[in-house]
Order: structure tokens, then C-alpha cells, then sequence
């Protein structure tokens, strides 16, 4: 696999956000409940962004790699032809870390900072686990920095990739929506990439390699850890399901069925590769997975999770709209000794895209602006405390 290397953040990251995300279905245990302790406001108003909440003991860096593998790879119609990933990492102890805004120049959405860019990862200690990162539907990396920037401050190497065809910097395909399981494809491609990369590979602990992602994304990593989730499973149940919100019309991507059942009729390659959704992808690497309200529940087959073997944490709200927390409930509860965290109403599917500055609660409301009560710094520094918990337990 050969690679590009370096940040540009401004011309990569403008624009991205996660404005739905195919809604779906899970199941585990309860506990917890949500601090409301922690003030909350935008990022640029004064209050502490969630990853600064608790003083993380490594200052954190920031860089960008363009992976691109070797040999035949399904690009699902994106032109790019490059897995996009940024990197968060442990950086050296004098490092200086400053904001990274994302967006229009004058009026950035998101302020992914503090990180400093390009700068020289910790001297110690000797290797660090790494966890890879899948952005729901439609989103992009950034929509993980918050999480990200919390685990590398906790001596993590966390990447996050933007899923071809699927991602609101280079745009959306139909093969991008739909050959879902190809996520998981490209998250193995980022771990095999990032082994052999010069910079990182020999700071990677090999055997601590987990992964987290949030709605589409949390299904990717239940596919990373053995789950299966064929198209025609999904297409079965909303036969029955049409008021089911897994059914219904993406905001994104509107006429996406009409398309897909059209593209499937006159492309046999199309046709082909979405036949292939019944296969395993999972990777044996991957020892650790931690999914924010995972989507696609109805489509999984239930033995697939009844027979995944490494540990799964789930986190999501209780007042869910896209992916309600009963569904959650049903997958957690297929997998062997899951752990769910349920945080109490009205806390909804959106508030894990990160913390929004005004303009993008102006330009993207359904992501943005939560319910009244809903504090999104306390859940986000909740959820990254939960995360880094599990992985602390589970990736020794």
C-alpha cells in the first residue's frame, strides 16, 4: 500500500458533517447514567471542549495520510481513489497544540483542535494501541475528531477514514450507500496501511488494535468484529417494515433505492458486488469494538453476532430519533457478554458528530441543535471516558 503523506486540513477537511445516518438496530445490558455537572456552549464561547474536560497526559498531534492499496480495489464510483484518513496521536511533551477550524474561512462549523499538526510523536512509551474510526452516513472523519482527539490524549493512536462514496468531502455514490460491508474493507486496509507506515508502524502495538464508530459506522466495526449484514436481509425486512425508520428515505440521498434497484438492472458489476454483502469481513487484528447507536440492526443475521468472540461496548441515547434505543437493545442482546450504556433522554442520535460552533447550528440544524436539557460536551466527555474505560480493560 502506498501513501501520501501530509495535513493541508483546510483544503481536506472544509464542509464534512454527518447529517443522518442510515437509522437501525442493536442490543446489551444497562448502566450509567449521564453526568449534568459539565457547562455547556459552543466551542468557541468560552466552554471547555469535551476532550479537555479531564487533562489527558499527552499532548496530541495531528496529521493526514493518503492510503492507496495495492492492486484491484472497490472505490464504489468515488473518483479520489485514496482512503483519506487523519491521525490523531500522542505527541511530544513540548508540543505546542492550537485550534484546527473546519469550514468556511471567517465562519468554520467545527473547531477539531486542539491538536498541532505534523508534530513529533511521544518518545514514550515504546508502542501504542491504535483504534481505527467510521464516520456514520454521509459524514467524514472529522465528525470522529472529538473522539479521537480524547483517546490520543490518552496514548492512542486513533485514525479516522473517509468511507469512499460515502463521505460529505468527495461525495456519494450509489455502490458508496449501499455496499455498506466495503467500510469494514476499508478499515482493514487503514490498519495494514498504518502497520507499514514508517512513521507509525513501529510505534503500533500490534496485538492492541481496536476500532469505534457511530451509526453506519458502528455497524462497521460490528462487521470488523464478525457481523454480517447482507443488503437483501435489509431490503427483506422493510418489505414489512415500510414505517420502520431503517426504511425510510436518507435526507442525503433521497431517491438511493429507485437508484440502487436501477443501477443493480444494468450494471452486472454492481450487481455482482452486492451479492457479496453475505460474506465475513471481519479482521482477527481487531480485538476490541466500541459502536455509538450502530445502525443496520434488522439486516444483521443473528448468528453471525452470536458467534462474535472478541468484546463489544455499545453507547447510545435514550432519546434516539434515527436509531431508536429499543433497536439498539435487540443486536446488544445477540452478542455474548455485550456492554451497553444507555444516556438518558432526550439525548439523540446526532450529539456524537461533535461539538458544533454557530455556524453550523445555523447552516446544519438536524445535526447540530439538540433537544432543551441535552448538555453535548457532558455526553461527548461521557461517551470518550466510557470508550476509553473499555479499551483500557480490553486492548492490554
Amino acid at each position: 500500500m502506498r501513501s501520501r503523506s501530509s495535513f493541508g486540513a483546510r483544503k481536506v477537511l472544509k464542509g464534512g458533517w454527518c447529517r443522518t445516518a442510515i437509522p437501525l438496530q442493536i442490543r446489551v445490558t444497562r448502566r450509567g447514567f449521564l453526568s449534568s455537572t459539565i457547562a455547556a456552549a459552543a466551542l468557541w464561547s468560552g466552554a471547555p471542549q469535551a476532550a479537555e474536560l479531564k487533562r489527558a497526559p499527552f499532548r496530541v498531534g495531528l496529521t493526514q495520510r493518503a492510503f492507496v492499496p495495492r492492486g484491484t480495489y472497490d472505490w464504489r464510483g468515488d473518483a479520489k481513489h485514496e482512503l483519506t484518513t487523519l491521525v490523531w496521536y500522542p505527541a511530544a511533551g513540548d508540543t505546542l497544540e492550537t485550534p484546527q477550524p473546519v469550514g468556511p474561512p471567517g465562519r468554520p462549523y467545527f473547531d477539531i483542535g486542539p491538536a498541532a499538526v505534523d508534530a513529533t510523536v511521544a518518545t514514550a512509551p515504546k508502542d501504542f494501541p491504535l483504534i481505527v474510526l467510521s464516520h456514520g452516513t454521509g459524514g467524514s472523519a472529522v465528525n470522529l475528531a472529538w473522539f479521537a482527539e480524547a483517546l490520543a490524549g490518552h496514548g492512542y493512536i486513533a485514525a479516522a477514514v473517509n468511507h469512499p462514496g460515502n463521505n460529505a468531502i468527495d461525495g456519494y455514490t450509489v455502490p458508496g450507500f449501499t455496499l455498506w460491508w466495503l467500510r469494514a474493507h476499508d478499515l482493514s486496509s487503514v490498519i495494514d496501511a498504518l502497520l507499514a507506515d514508517p512513521t507509525f508502524g513501529p510505534r503500533i502495538d500490534p496485538r492492541r488494535i481496536g476500532a469505534a464508530g457511530h451509526s453506519l459506522g458502528g455497524y462497521t466495526v460490528l462487521a470488523l468484529a464478525g457481523g454480517i449484514a447482507p443488503s437483501d436481509r435489509l431490503r427483506e425486512f422493510c418489505r414489512t417494515h415500510q414505517d420502520d425508520e431503517t426504511c425510510k428515505p436518507l435526507n442525503e440521498f433521497p431517491d438511493l433505492v429507485s437508484k440502487a434497484e436501477g443501477l443493480a438492472r444494468s450494471d452486472p458489476i454492481y450487481r455482482a458486488a452486492r451479492a457479496l454483502g453475505d460474506q465475513s469481513y471481519g479482521d482477527s487484528r481487531v480485538r476490541a469494538v466500541f459502536g455509538m447507536a450502530p445502525a443496520l440492526g434488522p439486516a444483521f443475521l443473528t448468528d453471525s453476532l452470536a458467534h462474535i468472540d472478541i468484546p463489544v461496548a455499545l453507547v447510545t441515547g435514550a432519546g434516539d430519533e434515527v436509531v431508536p434505543v429499543a433497536s439498539v437493545q435487540a443486536v446488544a442482546s445477540e452478542i455474548p457478554n455485550a456492554e451497553l450504556t444507555v444516556l438518558p433522554a432526550p439525548v439523540g442520535h446526532y450529539v456524537f458528530i461533535g461539538l458544533c460552533l454557530d455556524a453550523a447550528r445555523t447552516a446544519f440544524p438536524l445535526g447540530c441543535n439538540d433537544p432543551p436539557g441535552v448538555d453535548r460536551a457532558a455526553v461527548l466527555a461521557e461517551t470518550a471516558e466510557i470508550a476509553q474505560a473499555f479499551f483500557a480493560r480490553r486492548l492490554r
